[in-house]
């Protein structure tokens, strides 16, 4: 196994602190990893937060020195990439079955068949609401309650089977 191979397997460990049952690989966070100098220097991990704003991506870059020194990794930086921007298109498949199992509804298709530009969709449409399962229940029956949920990149939703509310990841 490769150095690099290591790190990458020590950063399955690392949570990702909003979402603690995924991890910043489940998440698709983690664009690159490299040794700057060899083994024995600077281990370089490049990481595209959720979106530009993410008030996480301190304490990711934090959480992940502190994985690698804890296995011996001396020099460690973590280098932020915004371009191209992060989609919920590089989650992990098993990231969606981690998220239904923590009561938070997987995004709903594939971003790169939306237009992540086209600003229309801020405007009153007439077009057809996302169906969205209850995370718990597994009822079709639900409806979304506030845009915004418990973070940016989710809406809250109710099941109206089951009763319960519920975060839903935005597909983005």
């Amino acid at each position: 196994m490769t150095a690099a191979d290591r790190v990458w397997h020590w950063l399955e460990a690392v949570p990702d602190p909003e979402i603690p049952v995924l991890s910043v690989l489940d998440l698709g966070i983690v664009r690159d990893v490299q040794w700057n100098g060899g083994e024995a220097d600077e281990c370089l991990v490049t990481v595209t937060p959720t979106y530009s704003g993410c008030p996480a991506t301190d304490v990711i870059s934090d959480d992940i020195s502190k994985a690698l020194h804890e296995h011996g990794v001396q020099k460690v930086r973590v280098q932020i990439r915004l371009a191209p921007a992060w989609t919920t298109d590089w989650l992990r498949p098993q990231a969606r079955e981690k998220l239904c199992d923590y009561g938070i509804a997987p995004p709903v298709g594939l971003a790169s068949n939306e237009h992540v530009v086209d600003i229309s969709r801020l405007r009153a449409s007439n077009k057809k609401p996302l169906q969205i399962d209850c995370p718990r229940c597994g009822s079709t029956h639900t409806a979304l309650t506030s845009q915004f949920g418990s973070t940016p990149c989710k809406s809250l939703y109710r099941c109206l089977d089951c009763l319960e509310p519920f975060d839903y990841f935005k597909c983005h």
